[in-house]
């Protein structure tokens, strides 16, 4: 009797001892994903935001979806979206904080109920070197909802609302009526003066703009003119500067007097552009003191006239300047 006692013993205690050591070496179990969810107020008003946010803290392996965050997937009675955000942090011990705010608001002044229903997030557990979105679904994490007062201005228990824009607006009284005219009257008037003042002023500006811009416009040539005389004429290439120098000049005067883009005329041009123009230099003299210029300027070396032709070109030149 003793002996099948010992045995029994025996063999609890293995038992016993056999389950201790399987239950050591059970791996444990991961934990999950824990999910809250708060509102910035309790109640709102027609056209009022509500921050709902959700965060759910993520042990260190585990992650969840945006998408399964997304707004359509809201619940939403009596709200709608109006914006949305989400940041993550993660913190010493490797886990993670996904925090999600959306920005809630009605425009239905018939409204009764401001509701987000609660909802589900799922959650995956993460291996090295396997992305997120391969890892199979490891569980469920159930965000809560929240429910936000309505509250109005408007006047409770009315079937319709009388909306101002359907009323007839108040008619002014008689006396604004007759002053206004007067009123637009006196702006008129008081206008007057000073946009006669600006004309004249403008006036005198332009008759003062042109006299000193002859003047400048005289000085520059003189000193132009003055320019090519210095050159040393009896060498090739100052007679071909000389040349330049003197076409530039009669050509800016050309500017002056007639108001032509004397730059832009070929010889040929400048005598039909002249027409009409009272210069003491004949057209056909001008359009052939610019011929010569381009002759000097672009022909061969043999076609370059001498410096005495050079001299005479300048002092034609200086002629047409002075006509006017």
């Amino acid at each position: 009797m003793n002996g099948r006692r010992a045995v029994s013993f025996v063999g609890i205690v293995g038992w016993l001892a056999c389950g201790a050591a399987a239950g050591a070496q059970a791996p444990p179990r991961p934990a999950v994903p824990v999910a809250h969810a708060s509102v910035d107020r309790t109640a709102g008003w027609v056209g009022d935001r509500v921050i709902y946010t959700v965060e759910i803290v993520c042990p260190k392996g585990t992650d969840v979806l945006d998408e399964d965050l997304a707004k359509d997937r809201l619940a939403l009675e009596g709200f709608e979206v109006v914006a949305t955000d989400s940041s993550r942090t993660e913190a010493a011990d490797l886990s993670l904080t996904r925090t999600f705010r959306y920005a809630l608001t009605t425009y239905d002044v018939n409204a009764t109920t401001l509701r987000v229903a609660p909802f589900t997030v799922r959650y995956y557990t993460t291996r090295p070197g396997q992305r997120l979105q391969e890892s199979a679904p490891a569980g469920d994490v159930s965000v809560p909802g929240a429910v936000v007062a309505f509250r109005s201005t408007l006047p409770e228990g009315q079937a319709t609302l009388a909306l101002r824009d359907q009323r007839q607006p108040a008619r002014r009284p008689t006396i604004y009526t007759l002053a206004q005219p007067i009123g637009i009257g006196l702006v008129i008037v008081s206008i007057v003066p000073v946009a006669l003042l600006g004309i004249a002023l403008a006036a005198r500006r332009r008759r003062r703009a042109p006299g000193r811009s002859r003047r400048h416009l005289r000085q520059s040539e003189q000193a132009s003119l003055e320019a090519a005389r210095a050159l040393d004429v009896s060498a090739p290439g100052g007679r071909r500067e000389a040349y330049t120098q003197i076409d530039a000049i009669v050509r800016d005067h050309l500017d002056r007097i007639a108001g032509l883009t004397g730059r832009a005329l070929t010889p040929p041009e400048v005598e039909p552009a002249l027409a009409g123009q009272r210069v003491r230099v004949p057209p056909g003299e001008v359009a052939a003191l610019l011929a010569e210029c381009e002759r000097a300027r672009y022909g061969p070396p043999d076609a370059l006239p001498s410096a005495d032709a050079c001299r005479d070109a300048l002092a034609r030149a200086e002629q047409f300047v002075a006509s006017r």
